[in-house]
């Protein structure tokens, strides 16, 4: 069993050029311009176009996440430099079945340089420290190629398609499902 509240590694996973690691204050310029990606508000709760005081309010909220045990949230960072570049998640509402869901995403002006799988295979690598974790889950729609790409780069295996899935921006859509389960 996990205990409360979960606490962030340190120093946080690496793999490649990125370090994940607790978000900061000073990630409210990169949520400000992953805020103002069209298709990130609609999957979680950064708010579109977010303020300052919106981005703070948000990285708040994902500390709680930790206190409360839902999951963990990280910020994406270039190692040499601490330089913020997305955020990477790992929800642990199904733990008790051995499963928890992945995410992750890269400001746009981080996008195109392999960042995301980078922080994906950092991620998995954290989540198999968690002794009762026996299956990692990906949901991604069949449009998002690029998405797709990294579930791919970072080892993940594409089992097949969740029809009418969930609902993103007010409307039904289809889910590629990806996981990657412990060896």
């Amino acid at each position: 069993m996990v205990s409360l509240p979960l606490v962030l590694p340190d120093p946080g996973p690496e793999h490649g050029n990125v370090r994940l690691r607790e978000l900061q204050t000073g990630d409210v310029a990169m949520l400000r311009d992953l805020s103002t990606d069209p298709y990130v508000p609609t999957i979680g709760s950064l708010p579109p176009g977010t303020d300052d005081d919106g981005a703070l309010a948000w990285i708040t909220r994902q500390h709680e996440r930790a206190i409360t045990g839902a999951g963990y949230t990280f910020g994406i960072v270039e190692r040499t430099t601490d330089d913020a570049t997305g955020v990477a998640g790992l929800s642990l509402a199904a733990l008790a079945q051995g499963r928890a869901a992945a995410g992750y995403s890269v400001a746009p002006s981080a996008r195109g340089r392999g960042l995301a799988a980078q922080a994906l295979v950092a991620l998995t690598g954290f989540a198999w420290s968690l002794p009762e974790l026996h299956r990692i889950e990906l949901y991604i729609e069949p449009w998002n190629t690029a998405s797709l790409r990294t579930a791919g780069a970072a080892g993940y295996a594409r089992e097949g398609v969740l029809r009418s899935h969930q609902e993103i921006g007010g409307r039904r859509v289809d889910m590629e499902l990806w996981a990657a389960v412990r060896a």
